[in-house]
């Protein structure tokens, strides 16, 4: 699933390509929404929210999510258009295409926010605030760490990569209390600072090593040695969500 840095970064080309044009075709390939034409309207901001997607066009608000493989695709036309796409704007020679969209809807652009108002603070968004998401993080302590940070009611970014390396970071297994962090404030801290750091990025550093095969210290790693202490990564698949960690270095 996309996490918090590749939907900015989503919202940023949109906002590039988009924003301050007037739509000239509007076409939205679900059935309750088939009708919506807003051409003729000017998209005025494009914004991320966590994970969640608006774009904002008159009095409307349209809101997507990615889930696990959506994604949007903006250029200069002809950005391709197949069986997998659930709306297509285009201003101009722009064309901004939602690919197998989890979530698309058309909300009052008044309110649109109301939808994501349960979401604590947003690690790349101006609300972010360090010392509330420290408290949300530890108000359970008897959760497992790896469940809390991708709990998007603590702070609202994390997935499964960043997850598995905030754990190896903090030197704790993905299923230990959360109690048992000692320092709340920091972990949150490196967490904003690993998303700020690949906002921009395409390929994902949590290492500080970009090169290609050295970017990432457990996700993605099971078999191989632990940069660190060189024991086999270990990984777990048969859950909801995947875990990878070193049984050395984590406790």
């Amino acid at each position: 699933m996309p996490e918090g840095d590749t939907i900015w970064r989503t919202a940023t080309t949109l906002r590039q390509h988009l924003a301050g044009r007037v739509v000239t075709r509007c076409d939205i390939r679900v059935p309750r929404l088939a009708t919506v034409d807003l051409t003729g309207q000017v998209v005025d901001e494009v914004l991320s929210r966590g994970k969640h997607l608006f774009i904002r066009i008159g009095a409307a608000s349209i809101h997507s999510h990615l889930k696990m493989d959506g994604s949007w695709r903006v250029g200069d036309r002809p950005v391709r258009v197949d069986h997998r796409s659930r709306i297509i704007l285009e201003c101009g020679t722009i064309r901004a295409v939602g690919v197998d969209l989890g979530v698309l809807e058309l909300l009052d652009r008044e309110r649109d926010f109301s939808v994501v108002s349960h979401l604590g603070p947003d690690l790349l968004g101006d609300d972010w605030d360090a010392q509330r998401a420290a408290d949300n993080l530890v108000a359970d302590p008897g959760r497992p760490v790896a469940e809390v940070l991708l709990d998007q009611r603590v702070m609202a970014g994390i997935g499964n990569v960043y997850c598995n390396e905030l754990c190896f970071l903090s030197g704790h297994l993905p299923t230990a209390p959360v109690g048992a962090v000692g320092d709340p404030l920091r972990l949150v801290t490196r967490a904003r600072d690993m998303l700020w750091a690949n906002r921009v990025r395409w390929h994902r550093c949590t290492t500080g090593d970009t090169r290609a095969g050295r970017r990432l210290w457990v996700y993605g790693r099971a078999g191989q040695g632990c940069r660190r202490c060189g024991t086999a990564i270990d990984y777990d698949g048969t859950g909801e969500r995947v875990r990878f960690w070193c049984r050395a270095c984590q406790r």
